[in-house]
């Protein structure tokens, strides 16, 4: 489970640089010139048994500019939905009015917020800290983010401020619904509901809701969670499509596998691709779901199917089903797949097995040699789930080339039947336990060196 936290500030303050330190990543586009991040950008941000969703937002610039009004909007928009906000300030300046008009705004909003002092690193004769003190700001960081000094306090504090527990979903399979708008996402969902008679029950947890729906199929139990779609552009658009999304990214974190839900009559556009890759990002299985079968011919679906993106490797890795929702056509072959695959996500390997499995792999397909140095693989482990993780050990890592990966990759998805769940295979170095140390000579081989060098010498001459 998760909550939102924001990143804020006057622009060119270190927000986007702060957000890649804590997020492990270069997600956000990091330059002296200010300004330049204008849409929220989200990463993750592991606080112990958490997961925060951290939000970069572009600078809060006090200006008649139509563009620069929009992106400080965009920044209270992350605020009023952040449960604690990062308020980061340049350390080597004085404080400036608009950081002060900032603050005030955060204490009308009676937000938790931690101020920050960044570039600490830099000589300055400004006079911030005695500014935020006559301001009444006495409890503040101090850190460096460009480099990494003191960001472990930064998640000491949100590990304090972050109090949400995670949601009590009822017992059952959770299966988060997700799609395009007008995908048939709600029709899918309320036939189930009227089928079953049940009562749908909105279970606050995180400033953002999530929609719980339990219900029983063919004596299983699942809980459904809904989602609105995710429509494209909508990191610029108003802020009910943005946190439609952040919604969506929430039940993908608490769901066991996720269904997702395309228009046959559409077909599969980009923006689908675009949201199958936050799944599978995710790493939690997906089940590709064709709605609205029953709206076209035979003919219409083979062609449908024909697509270049249908046919593409990336489609054909996932489980797919054809239903109508409104006719609750394919339901019972929906959730007998969905079962299945989430029994095969949660599934642990053997050592034993998987390392069977490698030497099969490389006696029918064996590694090629790099710089004249052959490629061994010493032995494969189980590294955990969602997405399921093997550890390969061998010689080489980073020079292993690109289409043995995959060709390993496939032949353990193949044959250990892992299609829609997200595989993840990495490759590491074996040490060398020999690797920086040296036999110590006796005095005798000592001797004996010298005399052979003395020997070499004069048959030289």
């Amino acid at each position: 489970m998760f909550t939102s936290i924001a990143i804020i500030g006057r622009p060119n303050v270190g927000k986007s640089t702060l957000f890649n330190k804590l997020t492990n990543s270069r997600d956000a586009i990091v330059s002296d010139f200010p300004g330049l991040t204008k849409d929220r950008n989200y990463g993750f941000l592991r606080l112990k048994d958490k997961r925060a969703l951290l939000v970069d937002t572009g600078g809060i610039a006090k200006d008649s500019d139509e563009i620069k009004e929009a992106i400080s909007n965009q920044a209270w928009i992350a605020v009023e939905e952040s449960e604690v906000v990062l308020f980061l300030l340049d350390g080597s300046e004085s404080l400036s009015n608009l950081d002060f008009e900032i603050i005030s705004k955060l204490r009308k909003l009676n937000k938790q917020y931690i101020t920050i002092l960044n570039k600490i690193d830099k000589k300055s004769d400004g006079l911030i800290k005695e500014d935020l003190k006559k301001k009444g700001v006495e409890n503040y960081l101090e850190i460096s983010a460009e480099h990494s000094k003191n960001l472990n306090k930064i998640k000491q504090e949100l590990e304090k401020r972050s109090t949400k527990a995670d949601i009590e979903f009822p017992e059952g399979k959770k299966v988060a619904i997700l799609g395009r708008p007008n995908a048939g996402k709600s029709t899918f969902i309320n036939k189930l509901i009227n089928e079953d008679r049940l009562i749908v029950s909105e279970i606050a947890g995180t400033t953002i809701d999530a929609i719980s729906v339990p219900f029983i199929f063919n004596n299983e139990e699942f809980v459904l969670i809904d989602t609105a779609g995710i429509r494209k552009g909508y990191k610029r658009n108003h802020k009910v499509e943005y946190f439609s999304f952040v919604r969506a990214m929430h039940a993908i974190d608490k769901s066991d596998i996720v269904i997702f839900i395309c228009d046959i009559d559409d077909g599969v556009v980009d923006q689908d691709m675009k949201i199958l890759n936050m799944i599978i990002d995710n790493g939690k299985p997906v089940l590709f779901a064709l709605n609205k079968v029953d709206l076209v011919s035979k003919k219409e679906l083979k062609t449908k199917y024909l697509t270049k993106k249908m046919q593409s490797e990336f489609l054909r890795n996932i489980e797919q089903v054809e239903i109508s929702a409104l006719n609750k056509k394919g339901f019972n072959r929906v959730f007998e797949l969905a079962k299945n695959i989430i029994k095969k996500s949660q599934r642990n390997f053997t050592t034993s097995m998987l390392n069977k499995l490698l030497e099969k792999f490389i006696t029918t397909n064996p590694p090629p040699s790099i710089s004249g140095r052959q490629i061994k693989f010493k032995h494969v482990h189980f590294g955990g789930i969602h997405p399921t993780t093997f550890i390969i050990h061998s010689n080489q890592d980073k020079k292993i080339p690109k289409n043995y990966r995959k060709y390993l990759e496939n032949s353990f998805r193949t044959e250990l039947d892992l299609k829609s769940i997200q595989l993840k295979i990495i490759f590491r170095k074996s040490d060398n336990p020999y690797e920086g140390k040296k036999n110590k000579l006796s005095e005798r081989q000592i001797k004996k060196r010298k005399r052979l060098i003395k020997h070499i010498k004069k048959s030289k001459k």
